[in-house]
């Protein structure tokens, strides 16, 4: 190993050595400076450090980038510090893929190394550099994202130990505001989530860059402006739904299989593939392709506890006995206006669970999940805790409340698509709750004009949807008005 190499890995080991934060914001900072020829920096020095670096060591990658031009210079940055954290992030170690990982402005924790793969092989698929291979009927920019890694994670989990894991699992920042270290909440396979979120970046940035190359400098409009703004939705909050647009399950399936196909004639993977007929290649591109979609594509992502800020539960926690049969929707009154980033709605969160503890006297945030406006849910008590939402119901179904005040407006149409065509198809099929669950307004079930007139309204053409009110609403004024306008008074 080069020496300056060992030297920056070495600044960036422990907290509290002058490393940036892991925000995204840090790192395109310091890929400007090595692209930008304004700062002392050429273009493409930043795909080139990764490649040598061990970004795409992986032998579909190669394939279709080639290999690295030459050892990797020292990244030319100021501070050093910055360098080094730079150099920890692309330095490939698939044992310890959470070192490569940063957290983006949506609050969302991605891996570096797909997105500057991505952003390569979009590039050089419109022209600029080197041309790609013909790697028909892989297509290269998948490969070199998330097909290579897909294939071979289900492939290994398929051959080896009947308990490994392909996908996941997610993790916790030691601080968002200051994030230096990242832990996995479990056992690492090798498509953890920030992997599957550089993954979906790295094909969509690629995609865009295909049809028209622009500069690293422009990362910030798709990540967007800044950790911790209270700006409206970055382009990153709907990778999903991109990534979906692109390839699909369908898609997905014969790319996976493509792939692996690929994989037989390269070598060390050749082995792995030995004893792998086509019909067995065919039955692990379909299986991981339908997981990777249901996970990541078609349900919506959960922002865990830990990354919004939540004060420990108090007391011990009741488990529910799933699958349920109810669903119960709320709106959270107070705050009345919705959620658009992850610094706001982390924030909400955080008053609504002061206020249910300190104030209501709960043991926690009463809400099962809280959807935001920014694209996400917010978890609550969760899938497995017994709720403080519904009073009487609580063991029988989801509280399920959403940011804003909806007495006489809806939330806008992409929340309510993540709650009516992603959160609930997707509890019913991972079996949280049944598949003839009853979905109600939190009105029907005791005395409180809660989710709002406008979305109660709106609920009563949604699948689930049980029509017969078990109490009536009351007018603002009535009881609500008794219990005042308090961080979630109506709905709890």
């Amino acid at each position: 190993m080069f020496l300056w190499l060992l030297l920056a890995l070495s600044v960036c080991a422990h907290p509290g050595t002058g490393c940036p934060p892991r925000h995204m914001d840090s790192v395109l900072d310091i890929l400007d400076a090595l692209e930008s020829p304004a700062r002392g920096g050429s273009p493409g020095a930043a795909a080139a450090l990764g490649r040598g670096l061990g970004v795409c060591s992986t032998p579909g990658c190669r394939a279709v980038l080639g290999e690295p031009l030459g050892p990797p210079n020292a990244p030319r940055v100021s501070p050093p510090a910055s360098g080094s954290l730079l150099t920890e992030l692309l330095h490939h170690d698939p044992a310890t893929p959470e070192l490569g990982a940063v957290l983006a402005p949506d609050g969302s924790t991605v891996a570096l190394g797909p997105i500057l793969a991505g952003i390569e092989a979009g590039l050089r698929s419109g022209g600029f550099g080197r041309p790609l291979p013909t790697l028909d009927p892989a297509d290269p920019l998948l490969a070199v994202t998330i097909t290579e890694a897909l294939g071979t994670s289900f492939l290994l989990a398929q051959g080896g130990d009947h308990n490994a894991t392909a996908l996941g699992p997610g993790g916790c920042w030691d601080d968002v505001e200051n994030p230096q270290n990242y832990t996995l909440r479990g056992p690492p396979s090798p498509v953890p989530d920030p992997v599957a979120n550089g993954a979906m970046d790295g094909a969509v940035l690629g995609a865009r860059l295909a049809r028209g190359p622009l500069p690293v400098a422009e990362l910030p409009g798709y990540y967007g402006t800044v950790n911790g703004s209270e700006a409206g939705r970055p382009s990153s909050s709907y990778r999903r739904r991109e990534f979906g647009a692109l390839a699909g399950q369908g898609r997905l399936e014969k790319e996976v299989a493509a792939v692996l196909e690929l994989l037989r004639t390269l070598s060390p993977t050749s082995e792995l593939l030995r004893d792998v007929g086509t019909q067995e290649v065919a039955a692990v591109a379909q299986r991981a392709a339908r997981e990777f979609s249901e996970n990541y594509v078609e349900c919506p992502a959960i922002t865990p506890r830990c990354l919004w800020g939540a004060r420990p539960y108090r007391g011990t926690p009741a488990l529910l006995q799933p699958p349920l049969g109810s669903v119960f929707l709320h709106h959270t009154l107070e705050p009345s206006q919705p959620c658009q980033s992850f610094g706001a709605c982390a924030r909400a969160m955080r008053d609504m669970q002061r206020f249910h503890q300190d104030t209501r006297g709960w043991d926690d945030i009463g809400y099962s999940f809280v959807v935001g406006s920014d694209g996400y849910l917010y978890e609550g008590r969760g899938w497995h805790w017994v709720g403080a939402h519904t009073k009487g119901y609580n063991t029988q179904g989801f509280g399920i409340g959403i940011v804003g005040d909806f007495t006489t407006t809806l939330p806008d149409p992409d929340t309510l698509a993540l709650v009516r065509d992603e959160l609930l198809p997707c509890a019913v099929r991972f079996g949280h709750i049944r598949p003839d669950f009853i979905l109600r307004g939190h009105r029907q079930l005791g005395h409180t004009d809660c989710p709002g007139n406008a979305l109660f309204q709106e609920i009563q053409s949604w699948p689930g949807f049980q029509g017969t009110p078990v109490a009536r609403g009351l007018r603002v004024g009535g009881l609500v008005g008794l219990v005042g306008r308090g961080l979630g008074s109506s709905c709890d």
